[in-house]
């Protein structure tokens, strides 16, 4: 392997790895104690709404939660056809490899069927990135691409770094070299979650796109840095700060001032759970210790819920833990 992305590793981070692989730890714990299908329709329309709101699409979440379910949506129809486009590139994530060129152009094909003639093709033209009317990037020239994207498929899929730093400084090279006429925004931020997803299951729900897009300044602001430096460890930090984000969005945040037996009744419920069935788990016996030590204290730190808040006295009731 000769070719190597000029990157390097800062404390920072070395800090976030470590901060973000503590994360997943809880988070893999927590995944199948969530209502995770739920979860993942909320991230999911999280991710797809961030990341076309950085490339100026308007449409809210109520909005592509409605062109999910099929109805009618008033919008403009190049909008309403990127959010078609990107529901079906998410769902295809699993179908595709992220060491695959071919698997790179046909989910661009994908994302940009009906928006641009050269779907599934490398431009064949200059193109520049602009900010307003200032052009603060020109990139590489079209007769480059080939070439310059097979270097950076092949040190993907030789590279030994840890992959959430390979996922980010993939991320950084793809939007420096802009391989596409249009469309290399949403693809970079795309192939990155493809990227994670592979490496860790988890990172299909978590919306990440969605933080960038509220952090979009400082995104194009990390880009032009580690253009100037020659070395995308400011986007690296950046976007694991990213990461790291929507690690903590989706960890119910136990206070310090939460009790061992709360600490211990959250880390027992797996999906939804009866009274008795978490009493066996705790080895408990006395219902009234349990309500008042475990349960009520739960239930008031927003931590748990019931899932049928109406009926607090039904026999059927069970508690989950409240996303």
């Amino acid at each position: 392997m000769s070719y190597q992305p000029p990157y390097s590793i800062t404390p920072v981070i070395v800090s976030l790895v470590a901060q973000i692989s503590e994360k997943l730890g809880r988070l893999s714990v927590l995944q199948t104690q969530q209502n995770s299908l739920r979860l993942r329709r909320i991230n999911r329309i999280r991710t797809i709404q961030g990341s076309l709101a950085i490339e100026g699409n308007t449409l809210t979440q109520a909005q592509i939660t409605a062109v999910l379910e099929g109805k009618t949506v008033i919008a403009p129809p190049r909008e309403i056809q990127e959010v078609r486009n990107a529901i079906k590139a998410y769902e295809k994530l699993t179908q595709w490899q992220s060491t695959s060129e071919q698997d790179l152009l046909d989910a661009h094909q994908t994302l940009m069927q009906g928006l641009i003639d050269e779907v599934g093709q490398y431009r064949n033209a200059g193109v520049g990135v602009m900010q307003g009317e200032k052009i603060i990037h020109i990139a590489p020239s079209a007769n480059r691409i080939k070439r310059l994207m097979s270097n950076l498929f092949n040190w993907l899929q030789h590279g030994t770094e840890h992959p959430l730093i390979r996922s980010c400084v993939f991320h950084y090279e793809f939007e420096f070299i802009h391989p596409f006429t249009d469309g290399n925004g949403r693809m970079g931020r795309l192939w990155q979650s493809l990227i994670l997803s592979q490496w860790r299951s988890i990172f299909s729900d978590l919306p990440v796109e969605s933080l960038v897009y509220l952090h979009q300044n400082e995104y194009y602001l990390a880009l032009q840095q580690s253009t100037n430096k020659t070395d995308s460890s400011p986007f690296i930090e950046f976007m694991l700060q990213m990461i790291l984000d929507g690690c903590h969005e989706n960890i119910p945040q136990v206070s310090p001032q939460v009790s061992p037996q709360v600490k211990r009744l959250i880390a027992s419920i797996n999906g939804e759970m009866s009274k008795e069935e978490l009493m066996i788990i705790l080895a408990l016996k006395d219902a009234k210790n349990f309500r008042k030590h475990y349960l009520l204290p739960a239930l008031s730190n927003n931590l748990i819920e019931m899932t049928q808040p109406d009926a607090l006295q039904s026999p059927t009731q069970k508690y989950r833990l409240k996303i």
